[in-house]
């Protein structure tokens, strides 16, 4: 009975739910920063918003994949426990259908509107993060952030190939960034969630190797992520401006790590990661900015 309830509860907002708005929305801002940069002027109105709604789309299927392959782990995390899918308001058969129709239609946008090269980017990418990262690297090592992080950086290469239809240094070193990115952002929560993970037998770092060891790979991962943030400025891609913007938001977010290590509290980990989070809004506009001004 409870079952058939959940059921019937479902509506528009738990299929909104997997989709991880946020996060696509996140991706969505880099990828309309590598859109901008990929053109001296003014994107082609046509490409920025059918290019970012197919990314978008894409990306959603990606996500809904993920609740899918998940929904079993979620079941026995407090942070995802409430999802729709462990909930039982949305069925496995529901999902699939769902998280096929949005990535299709947004392939089908970027086939049709945008570009090929885009299209098969995004679909690489796509399979990238809900099959290869999701299904297998999750499971299978403790590297699982790093070695799949690369499809969740992939969203400013997207938007550059959509407006340009290449793949050039520019764009890959926005993917670098993200790239760079990843582990420190990822590992920072995972810290928080420690016992959590250790319950669902997914290897994360904190747990395979102890949360002091994980703390050296944020802090090193993030002077690596320094180093690359300011490679648009060395190559001439950006001004002054992003390069004070990434020399503070990074030293900021070195701060953060150090703090982690040494003087944790029990809130420093999360604070550590929303500062990521905050880092990466800041700092592509500001590039953004940049290129205009400058």
């Amino acid at each position: 009975m409870t079952e058939l309830t959940h059921k019937q509860a479902a509506n528009w907002r738990d299929y909104y739910e997997m989709c991880k708005p946020r996060v696509v929305m996140l991706m969505i801002l880099t990828s309309m920063v590598g859109m901008f940069l990929a053109v001296p002027g003014m994107v082609p109105l046509d490409i920025l918003i059918l290019g970012n709604l197919g990314i978008a789309l894409v990306a959603s299927s990606g996500a809904v994949v993920n609740h899918l392959i998940d929904r079993k782990v979620d079941a026995v995390m407090r942070r995802t426990v409430n999802r729709p899918m462990p909930q039982g308001r949305v069925e496995p058969k529901q999902a699939a259908w769902f998280a096929a129709i949005i990535g299709v239609s947004g392939l089908l946008i970027m086939l049709i509107w945008v570009n090929a090269l885009s299209a098969w980017l995004t679909l690489a990418s796509f399979i990238g993060y809900a099959f290869i990262y999701t299904g297998y690297l999750k499971r299978a090592t403790p590297q699982n952030i790093v070695i799949g992080g690369l499809s969740g950086a992939m969203p400013p290469l997207l938007g550059w190939a959509a407006v340009s239809g290449t793949v050039e240094p520019g764009a890959l070193i926005l993917v670098l960034i993200i790239f760079a990115w990843t582990p420190p952002h990822f590992w920072a929560l995972a810290i928080y969630r420690k016992d959590e993970y250790a319950k669902t037998g997914i290897p994360m770092l904190p747990v395979t190797h102890g949360e002091h060891l994980t703390k050296i790979h944020i802090i090193l991962y993030t002077v690596i992520l320094l180093l690359v943030s300011v490679m648009p400025y060395l190559i001439g891609m950006s001004g002054p401006l992003y390069l004070l913007a990434a020399i503070v938001l990074g030293l900021g977010f070195l701060v953060w790590t150090l703090l982690l290590m040494y003087k944790p509290k029990p809130s420093t980990a999360m604070d550590t990661f929303r500062y990521s989070i905050v880092y990466l809004m800041v700092l592509f506009p500001v590039l953004l900015v940049d290129h205009y001004l400058f």
